[in-house]
């Protein structure tokens, strides 16, 4: 394979919009894994945005009844109008994406699924993923009345940006249940990629949810690949390593991170480089609690110990005092299947009760 040389953002940004922009008119078989979507949603679906989904994983099975979705990268809309249906009439479905040709497609074809389920609670914007205060099509609009022509012009589009994204947010900071994806963050250049964690937990509500459907590599990504287009358009180049999504997940705050699908046929090899599907799952923490009152948990097993996301180390059947909001994290999905928790009335420890029965 010949290798083009290193591409700046724009360029890889133009060539990812070029590419995508093509396959919302035509399928591109290249930009997709095989993935199996419950049947019963895909009826209210017109085939045109069926026949335009690209993606490597199914996250709308983790939403659920009466839900605010954000949907990050939503291209033809596919993963919205599925999810639309499983919130139902309370929920609302939000989806972004920067490519102007997909989000046309998607907004053309959100009064035809409305009609057949019902009701309407999608909406589609334009705005890049990594910056969901800023409503690109906002930012047209005050262009097409003031072009830059100068260094001062810029300056001014600039202070209006940041204005926006102060004042008039397009993603609300704590107003989203879930954050779903499939098969968009590897689309995002590595220097950008810790602002997207950043702005997916931002966006959340405390406990709240994120079902990231994407491609990773199982080493680390060389230049050489990382400045070929076209493998970055194929959502290749782009990819995080294993370890570096679940690390920057954990760096920015979430809990309970977890590998949830792990393909085990990769779906591609580039120079012995494996890249597959997976999807992770995470929580972002709830609100401190004020009681001061401790509560005391027991792990399960099987493993002998294991340390949670806070540095807590549990044994297996070993009572431990943990903190009101520990508590409630592990009592909680996805750990609580593996803890047995012990209200304050009967968290007592053994010197405690020593002498009660004597």
């Amino acid at each position: 394979m010949e290798l083009q040389p290193r591409t700046s953002t724009l360029d890889v940004e133009a060539t990812v919009r070029e590419r995508y922009s093509g396959a919302a008119h035509s399928r591109e078989q290249a930009l997709c894994c095989p993935v199996t979507y419950d049947s019963r949603y895909l009826d209210a679906i017109p085939k045109e945005v069926l026949e335009r989904d690209y993606g490597c994983g199914d996250p709308s099975r983790y939403i659920h009844p009466g839900e605010t979705v954000l949907d990050l990268g939503s291209g033809g809309g596919k993963i919205c109008f599925i999810a639309a249906q499983i919130v139902g009439p309370k929920g609302c479905v939000i989806g972004i994406d920067m490519n102007q040709e997909m989000l046309e497609l998607a907004q053309r074809s959100a009064p035809r699924v409305a009609e057949r389920i019902g009701y309407s609670n999608v909406s589609f914007h334009r705005a890049r993923i990594q910056d969901l205060k800023l409503d690109l099509d906002s930012l047209d609009r005050w262009l097409s009345e003031n072009p830059v022509h100068s260094a001062s012009d810029l300056s001014a589009l600039e202070d209006f940006a940041e204005r926006r994204r102060a004042t008039a947010p397009l993603v609300a900071d704590g107003s989203v249940d879930i954050v779903v994806s499939n098969c968009v963050l590897n689309l995002v250049r590595p220097e950008h990629k810790p602002q997207l964690i950043r702005e997916i937990y931002r966006v959340l509500k405390r406990g709240g949810r994120i079902a990231i459907s994407d491609i990773v590599s199982d080493r680390p990504v060389p230049e050489d690949l990382r400045a070929d287009p076209e493998l970055w358009s194929g959502c290749i180049s782009g990819a995080f390593q294993e370890q570096e999504l679940l690390g920057a997940l954990e760096d920015v705050g979430f809990y309970g991170v977890t590998v949830d699908r792990w393909e085990p046929v990769p779906f591609s090899i580039v120079q012995g480089i494996e890249f597959r599907a997976v999807t992770v799952t995470a929580r972002k923490a709830h609100e401190g609690l004020r009681s001061e009152a401790d509560q005391t948990v027991i792990y399960r097993g099987p493993w002998k110990r294991v340390e949670d996301d806070a540095g807590q180390v549990l044994r297996r059947g070993e009572r431990v005092r943990v903190s009101p909001n520990a508590f409630q994290t592990l009592t909680s999905d996805p750990y609580a299947h593996d803890i047995i928790p012990i209200e304050p009335a009967a968290a007592v420890t053994t010197a405690e009760n020593k002498g009660c029965c004597s």
